[in-house]
């Protein structure tokens, strides 16, 4: 009897979509390479899941997306950015459902409280923003085909700093892959706090061609135990 494909799960970043994030960038090909089934899932307010701007609809995000993966698990997840900000707060809140998990483009931002009213404020413009950040996201959201309004609703909504005791949770192996130029500069304070975590550093990538890199694909590709 031949076993059935093994199930990868990726969550996108913001303003993006599961094609532009990972079928674009090869990865859903890639896994496929290996046998692996793939499921696509649009963030809330992204993609195929867009169209929704009342910002209390975006108030339990978390469980939303979760009851969205396929079961029953363990499961093994990669997330990039926003995605995998949900994956870690997932894998906090369901101990023992993910087998193994990747985080690209996340670090210590996690311990931070985010302001997003700035970016919020010029997603919802009809002008590009002057700001630099604000405008490749407000760029983002046009290529990828998203509603700019869902948008400033979903990162609108409350996300509470984590704090080391929460992480103490998450007991499966965990990869935090980071461009040394990326926004978030440190992802130190995160993987100490892990249980059972490894570092990447991507020299000379930034934040957002960490999904295209191909030192982030190789290295989730061997820590799943794919290649």
């Amino acid at each position: 009897m031949t076993a059935p494909p093994r199930s990868v799960v990726l969550l996108h970043g913001f303003a993006s979509s599961f094609d532009h994030n990972w079928r674009q960038t090869g990865w859903v090909d890639i896994l496929s390479d290996f046998d692996c089934s793939v499921p696509e899932i649009d963030l809330p307010g992204h993609g195929a899941a867009s169209g929704r701007t009342d910002h209390e609809s975006y108030a339990d995000v978390e469980e939303e997306v979760f009851s969205s993966l396929p079961a029953p698990g363990p499961l093994t997840a990669v997330g990039f950015s926003a995605g995998a900000d949900l994956l870690l707060r997932m894998a906090i809140a369901h101990p023992g459902h993910f087998e193994r998990i990747a985080l690209l483009g996340l670090g210590d931002n996690v311990f931070e409280t985010r302001d997003a009213s700035t970016l919020a404020r010029a997603l919802e413009s009809d002008d590009e923003p002057e700001d630099v950040v604000a405008r490749l996201f407000y760029r983002l959201a046009a290529s990828a085909g998203n509603d700019p309004r869902a948008l400033s609703a979903f990162i609108s909504r409350e996300r509470p700093a984590l704090a080391e005791e929460d992480l103490s949770a998450v007991t499966c192996p965990v990869l935090v892959v980071l461009g040394d130029r990326d926004m978030t500069t440190s992802a130190a304070r995160l993987v100490a706090a892990l249980p059972s975590a490894s570092l990447v550093t991507l020299a000379g990538v930034d934040h957002f061609a960490t999904p295209s890199d191909f030192g982030a694909i190789d290295a989730t590709i061997r820590f799943l135990g794919l290649g």
